[in-house]
């Protein structure tokens, strides 16, 4: 319910939410497990995983263009806070293993 939730029961309605949220990623963790079963074949996980990355990029790309379009970050700040995170595991490779949040 979101933020009605939370205006009108404080706490719990936060709980609330964040049971919702708890339900929907292991929702999500559930059928992504299902996604992999054992009699695929190499290829066909590869393809699952190459079709996940573009879908990926793309929603990644609709929220920096938002964020930037509303004037919420601007491309500079993008551009530090991505540099930083991929050097904080002190190599500068374009790659993050790290947490999210």
């Amino acid at each position: 319910m979101g933020w009605g939730r939370t205006l009108l029961l404080g706490d719990i309605g936060n709980r609330l939410d964040i049971e919702d949220t708890e339900r929907d990623i292991a929702h999500l963790k559930q059928k992504m497990a299902g996604v992999f079963r054992n009699d695929m074949s190499q290829d066909q996980k590869m393809e699952v995983l190459v079709r996940e990355n573009t879908e990926l990029k793309l929603c990644l790309a609709a929220l920096v263009r938002l964020l930037l379009a509303k004037g919420a970050i601007d491309k500079t700040e993008l551009e530090t806070m991505v540099a930083a995170l991929d050097a904080q595991d002190g190599n500068s490779d374009g790659k993050y293993d790290g947490q999210i949040i």
